[in-house]
C-alpha cells in the first residue's frame, strides 16, 4: 500500500490512537472522582460535616445511613447534584464549605426550608443542626373517602402536641410525631425521598426522630418558607403571652 492510501490509513491509525488515550485519561479521572473513599476520608467528611452543623451520627469512618443522610442535606443545602454518594467531589466540596445559616438569628426555634428540602434545628446562638426532609408533594391523595391536596403549609407555627414511638393510626408510618398545625408534623419515618413526596408533614430520618423530639418541647416555635413566603418568629419569641396564645389557639381547633 502506498501513496495515499499509506497516509489515510496513518492519519486514521493516530486518530484512533489520540481518541483511546483520551478516553482512558478521562475513565482515570472519572475513577478518581468516584471510586469509593477511606475509611480515614470517609471519618474526615463525617466530621466536617458535624462541625458545619449536619446531623452525621457517630463519627465513626463508617458510611451508615446517619451519614449518608447528613451528606444529602450537605448536596440539598449547597444546591450540588443529590446524590447520597460520598466521593472525593463530593469531599473536597465539604472541605470549603461553611456552616448554613438560618433565616432569623437571636432565639431557638426550627426552620423548614421547603425550597431546600431540610429542616434547621437553631439554637439561641443561631447554631443550627440540619437534617434533610420531605415535605408535601402537592399531588392528590384520598383520606377517609375524600380527595385532599398533600401540602405543607407556610408560615408560623408551634410545637402544640406530642406522640411518643410509632402512631397508631391508619398510616401506621409517624415516629415521634411534632404536630404543628392541624394533622401537619415533623415526624420520623423510614422513607425520606430526596423529594416532597409526603401527605403533608414534615418527615425526617426515623434515626433521628427521637432525639429530635426530645430537642422540640411543646412551645417551640417552627417556621416553615419557601422562596416566596416567610414569617418572623421574633414576637412570639420576645412574649410569651403571644406564644401561649397560639398554642391554646392550635390545642382547640385540634380538638
Amino acid at each position: 500500500m502506498t501513496g495515499p492510501k499509506l497516509k489515510m490509513k496513518s492519519l486514521l491509525t493516530t486518530c484512533l490512537l489520540l481518541i483511546s488515550t483520551a478516553a482512558i485519561a478521562s475513565a482515570q479521572q472519572s475513577g478518581k472522582h468516584h471510586a469509593s473513599l477511606t475509611g480515614a476520608q470517609t471519618k474526615e467528611a463525617e466530621r466536617r460535616l458535624a462541625e458545619m452543623g449536619y446531623w452525621t451520627g457517630a463519627v465513626d469512618g463508617l458510611f451508615d445511613p446517619a451519614t449518608r443522610s447528613a451528606l444529602i442535606a450537605f448536596q440539598k443545602w449547597e444546591g450540588r447534584p443529590i446524590t447520597g454518594h460520598l466521593t472525593l467531589d463530593e469531599l473536597e466540596a465539604i472541605r470549603t464549605s461553611t456552616s448554613p445559616k438560618a433565616r432569623e438569628l437571636g432565639y431557638g426555634h426550627v426552620e423548614v426550608d421547603l425550597d431546600r428540602q431540610v429542616l434547621l434545628m437553631v439554637n439561641d446562638e443561631g447554631r443550627a443542626r440540619v437534617l434533610p426532609v420531605s415535605t408535601g408533594s402537592g399531588k392528590q391523595f384520598m383520606d377517609e373517602g375524600q380527595t385532599s391536596i398533600a401540602y405543607t403549609p407556610r408560615g408560623r407555627f408551634i410545637v402544640y402536641d406530642k406522640v411518643v414511638g410509632w402512631e397508631k393510626g391508619a398510616f401506621r408510618s409517624m415516629y415521634y410525631s411534632n404536630y404543628i398545625s392541624g394533622g401537619v408534623a415533623i415526624h420520623g419515618s423510614r422513607t425520606v425521598p430526596i423529594q416532597p413526596a409526603s401527605h403533608g408533614c414534615i418527615r425526617i430520618p426515623v434515626f433521628a426522630a427521637r432525639e429530635m423530639s426530645k430537642l422540640l418541647p411543646i412551645g417551640t416555635i417552627v417556621l416553615v418558607y419557601d422562596k416566596v413566603s416567610f414569617v418572623s418568629g421574633k414576637s412570639w419569641a420576645e412574649n410569651d403571652k403571644l406564644k401561649q396564645a397560639a398554642l391554646l389557639w392550635n390545642r382547640v381547633v385540634d380538638n
